[in-house]
């Protein structure tokens, strides 16, 4: 369970929405704060006089006056603390996984149940991104078809101890875990994290995850 209360707000144009989405927050233990902006812009102004600022945006995409991919670049660029997650009912491929690239953390389908909701809400808070299993295979079959392991290897030399790291932390282990299982300080594993997103050109986790199931570094 996350170590602290999250403060979240809920970015949709539809106020039902919103207000049912509220609703199944209130339930969660995980969750304090609960916040709502309807358009990308109303979002952008509230994280700019919200203290403390929230931790987790749950993010339409269609919206009127500022959509939530513009909001995603301006967020991205302007508070990088803010975990997003999108939720929408788009499944296109190549759509979701420009949004991973553009450094989104998570991808809910709008249909998801509260249970996983909450699970997502936890995971980008303790491990920086969430991916159900269905999304994990829309990332691993589009990108499967784009390279091969020959190809992806020469541009990129990594060394054991980086993939042992990079496949803990595609199984969302803790910089602390894996420090216990390869007997070195969190702090050293920081920075195979660190070098790692360098030399993929990584944003963030979610992007290095993709990074790996793309040149098929790991195995689902």
């Amino acid at each position: 369970m996350v170590s602290k209360k999250i403060d979240v707000v809920i970015a949709d144009d539809h106020s039902l929405f919103r207000k049912g989405m509220r609703a199944i927050l209130d339930d969660f233990s995980c969750v304090s704060n609960i916040y709502e902006a309807a358009n990308g812009r109303e979002l952008i102004d509230l994280l700019k006089v919200t203290e403390p600022i929230p931790d987790v945006v749950l993010l339409d995409l269609k919206m009127p006056i500022m959509d939530g991919i513009e909001a995603t670049e301006i967020i991205k660029e302007q508070f990088p603390s803010v975990k997003i997650i999108v939720l929408s009912m788009q499944d296109d491929e190549r759509f979701i996984l420009h949004l991973i690239e553009k450094g989104v953390s998570g991808y809910l389908f709008k249909n998801a149940d509260p249970k996983e909701v909450e699970e997502s809400l936890v995971a980008v808070i303790d491990r920086n991104f969430y991916f159900n299993e269905e999304m994990s295979q829309i990332v691993y079959k589009s990108f499967l078809k784009k390279q091969k392991l020959k190809e992806l290897h020469e541009k990129v030399a990594f060394s054991d101890k980086e993939l042992d790291v990079l496949t803990y932390l595609c199984q969302e282990y803790t910089a602390a875990e894996i420090g216990e299982k390869m007997q070195l300080s969190p702090r050293t594993i920081e920075g195979y994290r660190k070098n790692l997103m360098y030399k993929t050109g990584s944003k963030n986790l979610a992007g290095l995850v993709v990074y790996a199931i793309k040149n098929d570094l790991v195995e689902i």
